[in-house]
């Protein structure tokens, strides 16, 4: 049964930092991809980052150049760190794989940016 449960997410004020991890369980990790999404209310839940078994990664327009997406294969981690966050980056942040043509998620992390 594959497991991913988010964590680090928060309050922050503009132009700060977060830094979101995702331990999976339940797969092979080393093999699969890893991706971070986000959804604000109302809206599509919206790809920000990949990260391939590989080690390569590929980001949306939006986060590019502010986000690193990483993975540590041995302690079973994915991260996300988040600089020069900006209000529209508030949304709640699920990491996602895909295993067989399904898509598994984690249950979100909040992430607020405010003054």
């Amino acid at each position: 049964q594959v497991q991913l449960v988010e964590s680090g997410g928060g309050l922050v004020q503009p132009g700060g930092s977060l830094r979101l991890s995702c331990a999976a369980s339940g797969i092979i990790f080393n093999i699969y991809a890893m991706n971070w999404y986000r959804q604000v209310p109302g809206k599509q839940r919206e790809f920000i980052a990949g990260i391939a078994k590989d080690g390569s990664t590929n980001y949306a327009e939006s986060v590019k150049g502010r986000f690193t997406i990483s993975r540590d294969n041995v302690k079973i981690m994915v991260y996300l760190q988040m600089n020069s966050l900006k209000p529209d980056d508030t949304a709640v942040y699920y990491c996602n794989t895909k295993v067989f043509a399904l898509d598994y998620w984690g249950q979100g992390t909040q992430v607020t940016v405010s003054s």
